[in-house]
């Protein structure tokens, strides 16, 4: 209890003043920075049509998923992003976990999904695209995680009922009882959510970060457009809990990730 968790272990080679923070600044959301960057993809969009060129329309990989995979692997070298705060205490995660979100339908009111997966450096781009590819064509023809159904239940209970059942899962997430049954399964419980707004023609924007679980960062991808000059570039905007990890260490991170996007048959 308050020294060990299912989902990460106690960071303790940190400054006084780092320790002190979670104390500081309690919320997550007292505590957001917010970082941008532009990303040019016209070499993505060319080594993706390249890849694309024998596989079928369902099974095609798109810039978001090359996204994830160089999101990923910066969080997976430079794991002092891959941290959390909880219980006053700051945690190294074990493991690289995103969540990102999908329309049910690709139409005006179509409902939200959610889809949580563990990042494998080892995996190739192809393999992680059908993965995910799989899932979420699942989830589309009506398939319910194990989240799901967990909320379809505890929606119907009472309100007051609800509420309590919140406070006992904060808590037991605050002394750092949740099994990891629990923590693996719940969107919440993650390195970063992704949001890919590009997919329905919108702009990036900021997002806040969920008080319940233990994500830290939140990304917001916008829709390919062209620059005045003519190239074609994505807008990436963060939101990061700076109580993980400083802020030039945070940024030089996400710059990685914007140069492996740009450069992608250099990073593969």
């Amino acid at each position: 209890m308050f020294g060990k968790r299912a989902d990460g272990r106690r960071v303790r080679d940190i400054s006084t003043t780092r320790r002190f923070m979670p104390y500081l600044s309690p919320r997550r959301n007292s505590s957001l920075v917010y970082y941008t960057t532009e990303i040019e993809v016209g070499p993505a969009l060319e080594f993706l049509e390249e890849l694309n060129r024998l596989r079928s329309p369902e099974h095609r990989i798109t810039l978001f998923h090359l996204f994830l995979q160089s999101l990923g692997k910066g969080l997976n070298e430079r794991d002092a992003v891959n941290r959390f705060v909880a219980g006053g205490k700051l945690w190294q995660r074990y493991g690289v976990w995103m969540t990102y979100s999908a329309k049910q339908a690709l139409i005006d009111g179509s409902p939200v999904i959610t889809l949580k997966h563990r990042f494998d450096p080892e995996e190739g781009l192809g393999a992680m695209a059908d993965r995910l590819l799989e899932e979420l064509h699942a989830r589309r023809r009506g398939l319910e995680s194990r989240a799901d159904k967990e909320v379809n239940l505890a929606i119907r209970l009472p309100g007051f009922l609800l509420r309590a059942l919140l406070a006992a899962l904060r808590g037991a997430d605050y002394m750092g009882l949740l099994p990891r049954s629990v923590v693996d399964n719940d969107p919440m419980f993650s390195s970063v959510f992704v949001a890919n707004l590009g997919s329905v023609g919108l702009d990036a924007g900021y997002h806040h970060l969920w008080e319940y679980g233990t994500c830290s960062i939140f990304a917001v991808v916008g829709q390919v457009h062209c620059r005045s000059d003519g190239i074609k570039v994505i807008e990436v905007k963060y939101s990061y809990d700076e109580r993980i990890a400083d802020g030039l260490y945070a940024a030089i991170t996400l710059l990685g990730v914007k140069e492996r996007l740009e450069n992608p048959r250099a990073t593969r």
